[in-house]
């Protein structure tokens, strides 16, 4: 093989790993959607925004959960399982669950509201 072949392959677009509806399947890896590089690639796309990212698995989940019973509907996808397809992954670490509330774990007596025990 030629150094031009070799320079070639490395310059040729990969394709993206989307899903395959109604199926919700990779197109490129056949693996359930969003599969680890889909997953990798959402969390690059959505760095700064991790709420975008969520909102927009809801939406995708939504999508797959109507796709999915139309094609069994007699036993139908399992919510538990779609939750955690597309949704359980993508959850916020637990220090930024804080930073986005605002708490702190130095918080003591003194930040509670006046009248409150």
């Amino acid at each position: 093989m030629s150094w031009t072949a070799l320079d070639d392959r490395a310059t040729t677009p990969r394709r993206p790993h989307l899903p395959l509806r109604p199926l919700w399947l990779c197109r490129v890896c056949a693996a359930p959607w969003p599969c680890p590089v889909a997953r990798l690639t959402l969390c690059q796309e959505y760095a700064d925004d991790r709420i975008a990212l969520s909102v927009y698995l809801c939406t995708v989940l939504h999508d797959a959960a109507a796709d999915l019973y139309r094609l069994n509907p007699h036993d139908g996808p399992d919510p538990a399982a779609l939750f955690t397809r597309f949704l359980g992954w993508a959850k916020p670490r637990g220090d930024r669950v804080e930073q986005v509330r605002g708490e702190s774990s130095e918080a003591g007596p003194a930040s509670r509201p006046t009248g409150s025990r």
